[in-house]
């Protein structure tokens, strides 16, 4: 099963070596890092947006890339004070990353914010899309060529729980799912770069990797019978995984803030960790271009 490891951290700049080893052995092995007792706390003013009322309706989440703040609305003012949120959180975020993996902070690349104000799970989505279906992330116009996909959650619902279920060890499922997957036809992955389907090219591994996503969320029968465990992350808690690796489903909650974080893989601690590295060792080949 995939290990759900708890810390007992308050800091968001902590710097104790025996807590990065643990973070580094729990992220790189494909764990969960639950840390129970981190809140990202909210100022008074700022626990209004504690209300789907914010979201436009357009957007599932509000994000905030850069300066520019999307899937929200409100007056000038309001939506500046949601800004400054999100963005508080991000530093936090990035601060936590650099100061549990010190290694990581010369490579991070931070990505979108996002705070979730609506249910977890309700909306009428396509099953590609159902984040509560068992999945790796990986996206069909964003390939990634490897780089991992490191996320930061809080939870800053005061009274519930936000829930998931996680799946069984990354190399398990790629061994189950693999198989299915038909290898690229030539000169796809050039058309779709042209088309502007995908934005660069799509190489094998992201190939592999988007089967996988759709070959898990598609078949219901392993939803419903593959090794998985329920985890619930309480009021107040923060926690961080690969979701590139860790088979996640959320499966009840609201009020949630996310960062995500790219890094390339000569970041890790150990490369040999990495989807990259276990679909190499699977497949018996390379699965990037030589550079």
């Amino acid at each position: 099963m995939t290990p759900i490891v708890s810390l007992d951290l308050a800091s968001w700049r902590p710097n104790a070596p025996e807590e990065q080893q643990t973070a580094i052995r729990t992220l790189e092995g494909g764990g969960v890092l639950l840390l129970p007792h981190l809140a990202f706390e909210l100022s008074r003013g700022e626990r209004r947006f504690l209300s789907p009322a914010w979201s436009n309706d357009r957007a599932k989440n509000i994000s905030l890339e850069g300066n520019v703040l999307k899937g929200a609305r409100g007056d000038p003012e309001s939506l500046a004070a949601l800004a400054h949120m999100i963005a508080r959180f991000a530093e936090r975020a990035g601060e936590l990353v650099t100061g549990l993996f010190p290694r990581y902070a010369p490579y991070v690349k931070r990505a979108r914010t996002s705070f979730r104000p609506q249910p977890a799970v309700g909306r009428t989505l396509s099953w590609r899309k159902d984040d509560s279906r068992l999945h790796i992330d990986a996206f069909p116009s964003r390939p990634n060529r490897g780089e991992r996909i490191l996320r930061v959650f809080s939870n800053v619902n005061p009274v519930e729980d936000r829930v998931w279920r996680v799946g069984e060890e990354y190399a398990a499922m790629a061994q189950k799912f693999l198989p299915q997957i038909r290898r690229q036809l030539p000169g796809t992955p050039a058309l779709l770069a042209l088309l502007h389907v995908t934005k660069g090219i799509r190489s094998e591994y992201d190939h592999l990797m988007l089967g996988m996503h759709d070959k898990a969320k598609a078949d219901l029968g392993y939803q419903r019978d593959c090794p998985q465990q329920t985890v619930r992350f309480p009021p107040g808690a923060t926690w961080l995984c690969f979701s590139d690796q860790v088979m996640h489903a959320a499966v009840s909650g609201q009020y949630m803030l996310e960062q995500t974080i790219h890094l390339p893989v000569t970041a890790l601690y150990d490369p040999e960790s990495s989807p990259l590295a276990i679909l190499e060792r699977l497949c018996g080949r390379r699965l990037l271009p030589a550079h």
